[in-house]
């Protein structure tokens, strides 16, 4: 119970931190209009960082089912656990995002444009082509759960393994530099919780001017990181 807590916990932090700083971008009425694409791929990095260090202990810090799915495919973590993993990364990330829309509810009520609402909550493609964004998608988890492999000390004839606390800033810049890689395509969620937990949310609250949430592009975000997580495991199976 106490992994799927944390887990629950640090995807909260993940997502608050993380689509905070796209909220402080992009709504009217903030001070962090001039932020950029860097500012996005820095405090995406910093959240990571923040999520993993707060619940590496105790749960191995997954805050993705991608990469939860990616360590049971390898056989590096147990396939009972991963639905209520899953679960708990979901609901973390709505709790985040629910904190991100009450620090903004101001700059929320101010802002009239539906895209930009819709940001700060889940990702939308540059140019809209579901295969290609699956294929962006897929390539942006298979970078983040191949290096995790080898960051969390996988090894060969290893049993298991799992992310600690000193593991943090490596991930962290693992981000930051699919961010700043591979990242405008898509928004890079390359992390199904993080994109559907607050898409959900952002269909449930009362947001004016929200517009729909975009269900048609929904289940990219989800599948895609499914795919390149458990393509990740069976070169890093390959190779390791």
């Amino acid at each position: 119970m106490t992994a799927f807590i944390f887990e629950f916990i640090g995807t909260a932090m993940l997502i608050l931190i993380g689509n905070g700083v796209v909220a402080n971008l992009v709504l009217k009425g903030t001070k962090g209009g001039d932020l950029g694409w860097v500012g996005i791929a820095l405090a995406w990095g910093i959240a990571v960082f923040i999520g993993v260090f707060v619940s590496a202990d105790a749960s191995g810090a997954h805050l993705n089912p991608a990469v939860t799915i990616g360590l049971a495919t390898a056989g590096k973590f147990s396939w009972t656990l991963v639905p209520g993993y899953i679960v708990a990364q979901v609901l973390g990330a709505m709790m985040g995002n629910l904190l991100v829309w009450l620090n903004h509810k101001k700059q929320y009520d101010a802002t009239e444009d539906p895209a930009a609402i819709l940001g700060t909550f889940c990702t939308s493609p540059a140019i809209r082509n579901p295969f290609w964004n699956l294929v962006t998608e897929i390539i942006g988890t298979f970078a983040l759960v191949f290096g995790i492999f080898f960051i969390a000390g996988g090894s060969v004839g290893s049993e298991s393994i799992s992310l600690g606390a000193l593991d943090a800033l490596p991930v962290a810049l693992l981000v930051i530099g699919i961010g700043f890689g591979l990242g405008g395509p898509t928004g890079y969620a390359i992390n199904p919780a993080r994109d559907l937990g607050p898409r959900l949310l952002h269909a449930i609250l009362p947001l004016k001017n929200k517009g729909n949430s975009d269900w048609n592009y929904s289940w990219v975000p989800v599948i895609g990181p499914i795919i390149g997580a458990m393509i990740a495991a069976f070169v890093f199976s390959l190779v390791s």
